[in-house]
């Protein structure tokens, strides 16, 4: 008889861990990734939360034009093969 007791409270401890699990491991997941994204954002010297906050309205597009590559091709790139087909 108490075989039968130390098995059912075994397995209820394992099924109720199993359940308390599956419903918590939304919000660990939530937890872990927000650390994550704190460590992160410290290591590159941001703050994660900090929103870029300008005149933009939502849904207006800019472009920001970065100075152009000015370098133009060498004429002199290499030497020309010519290779001849074998009949």
């Amino acid at each position: 008889m108490t075989f039968l007791k130390t098995l059912l409270i075994i397995l209820l401890v394992y099924y109720g861990v199993k359940i308390i699990f599956k419903f918590a491991k939304p919000y660990m997941m939530r937890y872990i990734a927000k650390k994550a994204t704190d460590r992160f954002g410290q290591a590159f010297g941001q703050n994660s939360y900090q929103t870029d906050n300008t005149t933009q309205q939502e849904g207006e597009v800019t472009l920001d034009k970065s100075q152009a590559n000015t370098q133009t091709s060498k004429s002199t790139v290499g030497e020309y093969v010519d290779f001849e087909e074998i009949d």
